[in-house]
């Protein structure tokens, strides 16, 4: 008796040539990776947002930058895996292959799944962060800039109020503030001129305008170090990003190509 009366038909074989490469499974998958990113990264910023303050007490850079690298992991790991094993499942059953081929398309399928998700993301990241750069650079302007304008007005100040007579040096005295070396501020002589130069038009004792000055260079010097340490926390802390942003993308292709290959073993145990 046939298998087809006993009711136990053949299981149907594709017609046509049947690709290596199924592509639509892999753009399934980075779809599905890519979306589930996006969902875990919107709950990162607002879990971020809550925990992050500006007062004193509050993370670190380095911390927040630690916390930022540990969820990168989290988030390739549960995208990946799902992505992965999405493309495993909807990929289309090879007939005729040997196990150990099915097995290196599959954990393949999930690489490639993985690699378009990550293309992608990347690249919408770089537009974002490349638009985010010049504002920043331009608040870091207006938010630096004016410390050297209230310096140079502050070295000026006098009980009579004559604005022209003083625009001349307050200008000149700003130029010399922003030339001067940030760590070790205005040499010998220039801090004489300014010096001389505030006592002519404010009508100080020269030891009085003296003090003026240094009063005002030192303030430049701890703002210029607080600069320096600031930016010296960020050069650290984007290197351990870096590093474990690198870190979390290797997790990733791993997850993907391994729950690939498990959804490609659940594809063929349901045929």
């Amino acid at each position: 008796m046939s298998e087809t009366a006993l009711g136990n038909s053949p299981a149907p074989i594709l017609s046509g040539v049947v690709r290596a490469v199924s592509w639509d499974a892999v753009l399934a998958g980075a779809l599905t990776a890519i979306a589930a990113s996006l969902i875990l990264f919107s709950l990162a910023s607002g879990l971020g947002f809550a925990v992050a303050s500006p007062w004193s007490g509050a993370r670190t850079l380095g911390a927040v930058g630690a916390t930022v690298g540990v969820w990168l992991v989290i988030v390739q790991w549960l995208a990946s895996g799902l992505g992965g094993y999405l493309t495993g499942r909807l990929r289309s059953r090879w007939i005729g292959t040997h196990e150990h081929e099915v097995f290196f398309r599959d954990t393949a399928h999930g690489f490639l799944a993985w690699a378009t998700a990550s293309v992608v993301v990347a690249a919408v990241a770089a537009l974002v962060a490349t638009a985010g750069a010049g504002k920043a650079a331009d608040t870091a302007v207006r938010v630096v800039g004016p410390a050297y304008e209230y310096d140079a007005d502050s070295l000026f100040r006098t009980s009579f109020n004559d604005p022209a007579a003083t625009a001349t040096a307050r200008d000149e005295a700003r130029r010399v503030l922003q030339a001067s070396d940030p760590t070790k501020g205005p040499s010998a002589a220039d801090r004489a001129y300014l010096a001389g130069s505030v006592v002519n038009r404010t009508g100080l004792k020269p030891e009085e305008a003296t003090a003026r000055v240094d009063d005002v260079v030192a303030r430049e010097m701890k703002a210029a170090a607080v600069v320096q340490s600031a930016a010296d926390d960020a050069r650290k802390a984007a290197a351990a990003f870096a590093v474990l942003t690198a870190l979390s993308l290797l997790i990733g292709a791993f997850i993907a190509s391994v729950a690939a290959a498990l959804g490609g073993q659940e594809r063929d145990k349901h045929p």
